[in-house]
């Protein structure tokens, strides 16, 4: 589904040049959890903006289900994403004015689709939150925010779950309820790809590679220690 090809990526600072990216490749098939684990600072978040067609690569290739999105115009572009990806963020980033129902139906507001009420009403139930949905983002709970964010994320039912760093600021309990929501998530035939500093994030993965200065380490399976209950 997702196809990273000797991507390359560096930025211009006020010293010189960072290359964020170097020669990463990588593949992520339907059924997978990769995580990608390393230091801040080290490109993850970089390498998923590439793969979630948020920022162009300086060099190399993206395909995403066949198509180089970076090829692509802007319309088509954001059609491909919207349909294809949900992202998962440490901040969450909900609108604060809007319910947690309305949230999780932002994707198709933002498209000018109709909302799907039974679509929402389905994650609502699924996520656990029925007492919540007509709260605002300030009053839930840290847990309940990144389980509304997972909701919005999967609005759309799209193959591919982008996250970066979303148990960031979570505890130790909601960090494993999301965890685990994302593996059933690989486990019915979706893709995820998250990057974290997290090492609990690595007993969930059906693979894990490292990464450092830009360059991807080596690969290795997983579902092993206390995640894999």
């Amino acid at each position: 589904m997702l196809v990273l090809r000797n991507i390359n990526k560096t930025f211009h600072v006020k010293n010189g040049m960072v290359k964020a990216l170097q020669d990463v490749s990588l593949s992520l098939s339907g059924g997978e959890f990769l995580v990608i684990r390393g230091p801040s600072g080290c490109g993850k978040t970089t390498l998923l903006l590439v793969a979630g067609c948020l920022l162009k690569p300086g060099g190399g290739q993206v395909l995403l289900n066949g198509m180089d999105p970076y090829n692509l115009d802007m319309d088509h572009v954001n059609r491909l994403r919207s349909e294809t990806i949900g992202f998962v963020f440490q901040q969450f980033h909900l609108i604060p004015y809007l319910s947690a129902r309305d949230n999780i139906s932002s994707p198709a507001l933002a498209s000018g689709n109709p909302v799907m009420p039974g679509r929402v009403d389905e994650l609502i139930r699924h996520f656990g939150l029925e007492e919540r949905a007509g709260h605002l983002p300030h009053q839930l709970s840290t847990g309940e925010r990144q389980r509304t964010a997972l909701a919005r994320a999967l609005y759309n039912d799209p193959g591919i779950i982008l996250a970066d760093e979303p148990t960031g600021n979570l505890d130790e309990e909601n960090a494993e309820i999301l965890y685990k929501y994302l593996r059933q998530f690989a486990a019915d035939g979706g893709s995820v790809l998250l990057v974290s500093h997290d090492r609990r994030a690595c007993d969930y993965g059906t693979r894990v590679i490292g990464m450092s200065q830009g360059r991807l380490q080596r690969s290795t399976g997983s579902y092993v220690g206390a995640g894999s209950g």
